[in-house]
């Protein structure tokens, strides 16, 4: 697993049922400004799913993520 997929992991297990959006999840996790975070923790909330399941993390719609595992 890639360091940024176990940080955004560990970011949000560490805030569990909390909806965090993708901006706070992004300058948390990579520590930059989340302007230009596109769709990357997206990409990395489906990677998660292709390789732990569905059911542990919950897209928000319109507000980001949380972790329900």
């Amino acid at each position: 697993m890639p360091h940024h997929e176990f940080f955004t992991l560990l970011y949000l297990t560490q805030h569990p049922s909390w909806v965090l959006s993708k901006e706070q999840i992004y300058e948390a996790v990579w520590r930059e400004n989340p302007e230009h975070c596109g769709a990357t923790v997206a990409n990395v909330a489906y990677s998660f799913r292709r390789k732990i399941g569905e059911g542990y993390i919950e897209t928000v719609v319109g507000s980001g993520y949380r972790f329900v595992g």
